[in-house]
């Protein structure tokens, strides 16, 4: 056997190898690249806790009347909104995670104080009122939040602010819902006819006689 001869027979093989070469590293990347993504997609931060410590408990139950209940519970929500403010701006976002959960939890408990209470009573209505606009002004904060955090916290921020947007809803249809006062059918009205003035009765000067 000559050189011409083997010459084709590795040539051929090598081309062999070459190819299932480039088939193997191009499957490789595309599993690599596949995992990469379904990694990306399916992370998330595990879901905050909703608790209400308790210290609060006791500030919340100690409230000596309805209107300080719900002033106390606002005061507290705040105070833990703007704490997950803080830790969003210092990117400490499990901190500020917690500490949205922890507003979720206070204004989910003040909605429920407020359901135990009497529905068509002008003091209901009102303090459903305070909590809606404690709500109103918290809104733009927590968009802020969400737009400032990274996305495998931001879905639980998206979640909070559902909530307080469907808590809006629910005050204000608490708040309205009993006193829009529904149109009825007026009462017929009886027409009068005006009698026409006689000639005695008339403005016209009198002929003298």
């Amino acid at each position: 056997m000559n050189a011409s001869q083997i010459q084709p027979t590795s040539r051929w093989g090598a081309n062999r190898f070459a190819a299932a070469f480039i088939l193997a590293a191009a499957a490789g990347l595309a599993v690599n690249g596949q995992a990469t993504q379904t990694q990306t997609q399916d992370f998330t931060a595990p879901p905050p806790v909703k608790v209400i410590s308790s210290l609060e408990r006791d500030q919340l139950n100690a409230s000596k009347d309805h209107k300080a209940r719900v002033k106390v519970s606002i005061v507290l929500a705040e105070a833990h909104l703007a704490k997950a403010e803080a830790h969003t701006v210092a990117h400490e976002y499990d901190s500020a995670s917690g500490e949205a959960a922890r507003y979720w939890a206070i204004i989910e408990n003040a909605f429920g104080y407020l359901r135990g209470m009497k529905l068509d009573s002008n003091r209901t209505r009102d303090l459903y009122k305070r909590l809606e606009l404690a709500l109103r002004a918290h809104a733009p904060r927590l968009s802020g939040l969400r737009r400032t955090t990274p996305s495998e916290y931001a879905v639980w921020i998206k979640e909070i602010e559902e909530f307080a947007r469907k808590g809006r809803t629910e005050a204000l249809n608490s708040f309205y819902g009993d006193t829009v006062v529904r149109d009825s059918h007026p009462p017929a009205v009886e027409l009068k006819t005006v009698p026409k003035p006689s000639q005695e009765n008339s403005a016209a000067p009198r002929q003298k006689p």
